[in-house]
């Protein structure tokens, strides 16, 4: 009888098959997240068009890279090169993560009698309720109670202003409000600073205040104010209000910063009718460079200390922060959370830190929290406890 020879199993040519694929995979994910990191040290505020990735929870940046590691050590034959590589991300990433590490190893120094109370808070347009589609849950009583709970001695307030999404034309949208009467009913001998659609309220005697322009550090042809603002240029012309303010017998000056928000609309694939989405992520790329500009060249001339406070629309993994003033700290370790968030507040998942507190050194933070805005805002109020002796 013939005997014929079993066929040999296709088992381990599949087997083998789908492990260099495995491990064509894991080289893929590991060196390309490492390319990624490299490429955003070098893109990141260089260019509107590197938007989309600026807008990454900066969690991921540390994430990530720790989620391959195991990735790579099950790859055998690249196991140490996609470590290796991992690694790399880690060490280049971390930095961007938004990870607070310096409040393990930080206690800030307790309060003097003298020492002062400062809010700071984005209000997502006044006390208009725009979390609710268009329902107003919230009043202005309780806009204004949330506010004088918080008994601080300055206020660097933003968004003192109302808007109408319904408008084609985004520069229309917000629009003034006169609350003068309410805020000198909140706050009965407090002087009311305004610029724009930034206020200052404080109980402390007030040296002086000025708006920063941004328009000198724009492009030529986004210096003009938009038609719609013609009557309102400064909410084009100034994200920043500086008032000199008496503060344990020193003048200190409060930069109240609100910056434009980052590109976003590439990401969205969105255009409005009379731009596209290319011509709006570069005038919010150009107006946020401007800002920090302005902001840096009034430091620089200003011998005073310095408490530079508020919603930048910036986060930690965006590279734009390298262009605060070296002349100021960066006051995070003071905050106890390991990873602090501060927007967006509500349904939403809480990834994003774009508030932000720095001083000069001369300025002593003793204490920094975050507080919920009850239903008021999108954004966390930042309150701290400084002096300046």
């Amino acid at each position: 009888m013939d005997e014929t020879e079993p066929e040999p199993s296709s088992e381990p040519r599949t087997r083998s098959r789908w492990r260099r694929w495995g491990l064509r995979l894991a080289a893929v994910t590991c060196v390309g997240w490492l390319v990624m990191v490299a490429l955003h040290h070098v893109l990141s505020a260089r260019t509107y068009l590197w938007g989309p990735i600026d807008l990454l929870p900066p969690i991921v940046w540390a994430a990530v890279p720790v989620a391959l590691l195991p990735v790579a050590w099950l790859a055998r034959p690249m196991r140490w090169r996609l470590v290796g590589a991992a690694l790399l991300a880690l060490v280049l990433g971390v930095g961007y993560s938004g990870i607070n590490f310096a409040t393990v190893f930080y206690t800030p120094p307790p309060a003097p009698a003298d020492a002062i109370k400062v809010v700071t808070w984005n209000t997502e347009y006044w006390d208009q309720d725009r979390r609710n589609d268009g329902e107003q849950r919230t009043t202005t009583a309780e806009f204004y109670d949330y506010l004088r709970k918080m008994d601080a001695d300055v206020y660097l307030l933003h968004e003192y202003a109302n808007v109408d999404d319904s408008l084609v034309d985004i520069f229309a949208q917000a629009y003034e409000i006169d609350q003068t009467a309410q805020l000198e009913a909140a706050f009965p001998g407090y002087t009311i600073v305004r610029e724009g659609r930034n206020v200052t309220l404080t109980r402390l005697p007030v040296v002086g205040h000025a708006w920063l322009d941004s328009t000198p550090y724009l492009p030529d042809d986004l210096k003009p104010v938009p038609p719609a603002l013609v009557d309102r240029p400064l909410f084009y012309t100034s994200q920043a209000l500086r008032t000199d303010i008496q503060v344990n017998g020193q003048v200190v000056s409060f930069y109240n910063s609100h910056i434009f928000q980052p590109p976003v609309r590439i990401l969205l694939l969105r255009s409005d009718d009379d731009r596209n989405m290319f011509e709006i992520d570069r005038f919010n790329f150009e107006i946020r460079q401007a800002s920090y500009q302005a902001i840096a060249a009034d430091l620089e001339k200003n011998q005073n200390r310095a408490v530079m406070a508020g919603d930048l629309n910036t986060s930690p993994s965006m590279n734009l922060l390298d262009m605060v003033p070296d002349r100021l700290v960066d006051q995070t370790k003071a905050l106890s959370s390991l990873y602090p968030v501060t927007w967006p507040v509500g349904d939403k998942p809480r990834l994003w830190r774009i508030d932000w507190l720095f001083t000069t050194p001369d300025v002593t933070v003793h204490s920094y929290d975050l507080a919920m805005p009850q239903g008021l805002s999108d954004h966390k109020a930042q309150q701290f406890v400084i002096s300046a002796h």
